[in-house]
């Protein structure tokens, strides 16, 4: 694993479990003082988080977006700010979603004060997003939206993420997402909820992402410092699109590559050590799919631990595997 470059991925909505990440917020001082520092620059609704969050308990309201997408994003930044600390340096970022802000934060687009306004607007742009929510089907997308036009329902129910070879997520309003669920179950499809309870990454969200496209707006954009391999359009985030508000606004109601962008990074013949920041060992199961991974040449290393399991000997597991590879 020496030697081979280090490549940071970052959680999105639907990761989410109730503790996620307490543990280091208990035990790690430089992730407790990031958590600490953004949810107090967040006001009113930093206190509604931060409670929600160390209650631990499982619910509803963390599948919100106002709550979920400010945990998401601080426990992913707060984790790269806690490599960073101990001298393990990403060669790139790959964000999941709210994770790709994150991820922007880390590069250096948005500096962390610039972050919190840009969280805190795309809370307030969910005000404009209808009742809804995402569906994680086993299939490939073009098999899934294939069952979709059979049954009428392609228009309102789209793509909102591409995970993984067999794994389509579906998002759109209700009553049309619960219409395309028991139409694909009943053709035989596995089909599941996401924990969201917005379209995210569907036309749904024009409205919304429009008026979050407004806060980033107001901010100072700069070119990423560390690369940042975009799962809105698969490739590697350009200075020209770093800079445009529309560009990290836009991906609201335009689907998750995430699947096409791990392909377009571990496709050569070159490896990678592939780091999962986000809860429960999400993004790292999707990771073992891969070629690269599956023959060896890519390492996955998970740093938290799925629920039920020890939190902080799963952290402290993989810290010690990338300090080894450092």
């Amino acid at each position: 694993m020496r030697g081979r470059p280090f490549v940071l991925m970052l959680p999105g909505q639907g990761f989410q479990h109730a503790g996620m990440a307490v543990e280091l917020y208990k035990r790690e001082p430089v992730f407790t003082a990031v958590a600490d520092a953004f949810l107090e620059a967040l006001g009113p609704r930093g206190t509604v988080v931060r409670d929600d969050w160390l209650a631990c308990v499982d619910g509803a309201p963390a599948d919100r977006g106002t709550t979920a997408q400010p945990l998401l994003f601080m426990i992913g930044y707060g984790i790269g700010r806690v490599l960073a600390d101990r001298g393990i340096h990403p060669a790139a970022l790959i964000g999941h979603s709210v994770g790709e802000l994150a991820a922007a934060t880390l590069a250096g687009v948005f500096d962390p004060q610039a972050a919190v306004r840009i969280i805190a607007g795309r809370c307030a742009a969910l005000a404009e997003a209808p009742p809804g929510g995402m569906l994680a089907v086993a299939g490939a997308p073009e098999e899934v939206l294939d069952r979709l036009r059979s049954k009428s329902l392609r228009q309102d129910v789209v793509m909102g993420a591409h995970n993984g070879p067999r794994q389509t997520i579906l998002a759109g309003p209700e009553p049309r997402l619960s219409e395309a669920a028991s139409a694909l179950g009943e053709a035989g499809m596995i089909v599941r909820r996401v924990r969201a309870l917005e379209p995210w990454h569907s036309p749904a969200m024009d409205r919304a992402s429009r008026t979050f496209g407004e806060a980033i707006a107001a901010e100072t954009l700069r070119p990423p410092g560390i690369p940042v391999l975009s799962t809105r359009t698969g490739r590697y985030v350009t200075e020209a699109e770093a800079t445009r508000p529309e560009f990290w606004a836009g991906q609201m109601a335009a689907p998750v590559l995430f699947w096409p962008a791990l392909k377009s990074l571990l496709d050569g013949e070159s490896g990678h050590v592939v780091v999962d920041g986000g809860p429960a060992a999400a993004l790292a199961t999707l990771a073992r799919r891969h070629p690269s991974v599956v023959e060896g040449r890519s390492t996955v290393v998970p740093l938290l631990a799925p629920p039920g399991r020890d939190a902080w000997e799963g952290w402290t597991q993989g810290l010690a595997q990338l300090e080894a590879a450092a």
